[in-house]
């Protein structure tokens, strides 16, 4: 019998294996790295675990240029997700990381608690906290990777994610200024009205806030929620979002940014006319990972003139 087996990793392409179960013997039957990709060169991956101030190990992982030179000192994009899934170690998908890296970052992913795979007493903390714990260990593990690295600028960090983590990125800036620029893409400004709009939202919180509504806990609704603590950001963010989205509505984004237009704070809104939570068409996705590293490049590089270039001032 023979079983064939295909997959990525956190640092390498697509390959397909062969297993010959009678010899036990596995053959690689395609190496795209060999292929595909035989003139790119790729940064190292290296993983990083740090423990929290409760004693809690939390794992993650960091990707290097391909040209690294420990003597320099890198931009950074801490990215993330929080929302009960880890970060996936895919090699590509809708959030690039080995890409990023080629553009010249260092890209720190973490898994903060609330994340399932890593015990229950673990992931269990994701019920009715809404972002207390996940912010703290993102926090904490974003100032004890730029402590622990020398090749790290910590006055030019970014921070990134989405759904969840779109949350997480507003709710962060109401917290701290320690990232230079922000991306929220389909994040939740308002649980109250995510939980009554989102089509996941009433399902979702039948484990994330059981037990817990607008009009019983209010504490969890107000507080948890970054619209409300919106004059205490003060970090540059772009907010991204489907306009066809039907698990975090599109309201979620413009919600917040009229909220800190209003308040005089530097904000971008881009939303993709037709899709929904993820983009999806091919060319409106390359246009899409362009805004993200356009966006970190005019903050974190002083370099402004792909964004310039994508958005002119009208």
């Amino acid at each position: 019998m023979q079983v064939a087996v295909r997959g990525t990793d956190a640092a390498g392409p697509q390959r397909v294996h062969r297993l010959d179960l009678s010899r036990d013997q596995l053959d690689v039957v395609l190496d795209t790295r060999k292929t595909e990709y035989a003139d790119v060169e790729f940064g190292e991956v290296r993983p990083w675990t740090f423990t929290n101030s409760t004693g809690d190990e939390i794992e993650g992982r960091y990707y290097l240029p391909p040209d690294f030179d420990a003597d320099r000192r890198y931009p950074v994009i801490v990215y993330y997700y929080g929302g009960t899934v880890p970060v996936g170690r895919s090699f590509t998908g809708r959030y690039p990381f080995n890409l990023w890296a080629a553009k010249g970052y260092v890209v720190y992913v973490l898994q903060p608690r609330g994340t399932v795979g890593y015990g229950q007493e673990f992931s269990a903390l994701h019920v009715n906290a809404l972002g207390r714990y996940t912010a703290d260990d993102i926090i904490e593990g974003t100032e004890k990777f730029l402590a622990a690295h020398d090749f790290v600028d910590p006055e030019r960090v970014g921070n990134m994610g989405a759904s969840y983590g779109g949350f997480m990125t507003m709710y962060l800036a109401t917290l701290t200024d320690v990232y230079a620029a922000s991306i929220s893409h389909a994040g939740i400004s308002t649980l109250t009205s995510y939980w009554g709009e989102g089509w996941w939202g009433y399902n979702y919180s039948g484990i994330a806030s059981r037990g817990s509504f607008p009009w019983n806990n209010r504490e969890l609704y107000v507080e948890r929620s970054p619209i409300y603590n919106a004059d205490k950001i003060t970090t540059p963010m772009l907010l991204v979002t489907g306009d066809s989205d039907t698990n975090v509505p599109p309201g979620e984004s413009d919600t917040m940014f009229t909220a800190l237009k209003l308040l005089g704070r530097e904000v971008e809104l881009v939303e993709f006319p037709g899709e929904d939570h993820w983009i999806l068409d091919r060319e409106k996705r390359y246009v899409w990972w362009d805004t993200m590293l356009a966006w970190f490049d005019r903050h974190l590089k002083d370099q402004p003139q792909w964004w310039s270039h994508l958005y002119p001032e009208s």
